[in-house]
C-alpha cells in the first residue's frame, strides 16, 4: 500500500497530500475538502509512510498494517475508531497479534482505524496484486 506524500497534521483534522514544499513552508491539501494550505516549520506533522506500530521483536509500517486491515475486510470498511476500547484492542489484536500492548495506547489504535476508514472512504485502499510466478518449462 502505497502511503507517499500523505501526512497527517497536529491540530488539525483528517488527512494531507503534499503539494510542494520550500525552504520555510509545505503547500498541504485536505483529502476530503480539497483546500490547499501552508504548514510552517512549528507546525508537527508525519509523514504517513514514515509511520510504524510497536511489535515486540520490531517495528511494523503503517502500509503493512492498512493492508492487512484491507485483507480482512476485503478494502472495505473497518470498525469505527469510536467503538469502545476493548472492541478496538480485539480488533487490533486479531490484525497485528503480536503489537507491544504496553507503548501502543488506545489513541494510536483509534489513529490508524481512523486513518484507514478516511482513505478507505476514499476509494485510495487497493490492495497490491501479486503476479504469479510460473512454473520454468525444461527444454
Amino acid at each position: 500500500m502505497n502511503l507517499e506524500g500523505i501526512i497527517n497534521v497536529s491540530g488539525k483534522p483528517g488527512l494531507y497530500k503534499v503539494i510542494s514544499r520550500s525552504s520555510n513552508n509545505v503547500i498541504i491539501e485536505s483529502l476530503v475538502e480539497k483546500k490547499r494550505t501552508a504548514i510552517y516549520s512549528h507546525n508537527q506533522a508525519n509523514l504517513l509512510d514514515e509511520i510504524g506500530i510497536y511489535t515486540y521483536n520490531d517495528t511494523i509500517p503503517l502500509s503493512q498494517i492498512f493492508t492487512e486491515i484491507a485483507t480482512k475486510t476485503n478494502c472495505g470498511p473497518s470498525i469505527s475508531h469510536k467503538s469502545s476500547k476493548t472492541e478496538l484492542t480485539n480488533y487490533f489484536r486479531d490484525i497485528l497479534p503480536e503489537y507491544d500492548e504496553e507503548r501502543v495506547y488506545i489513541s494510536d489504535i483509534k489513529k490508524v482505524i481512523q486513518w484507514y476508514n478516511s482513505m478507505q472512504s476514499l476509494n485510495m485502499i487497493k490492495l497490491e496484486k501479486t503476479k504469479k510466478k510460473e512454473p520454468k518449462t525444461k527444454k
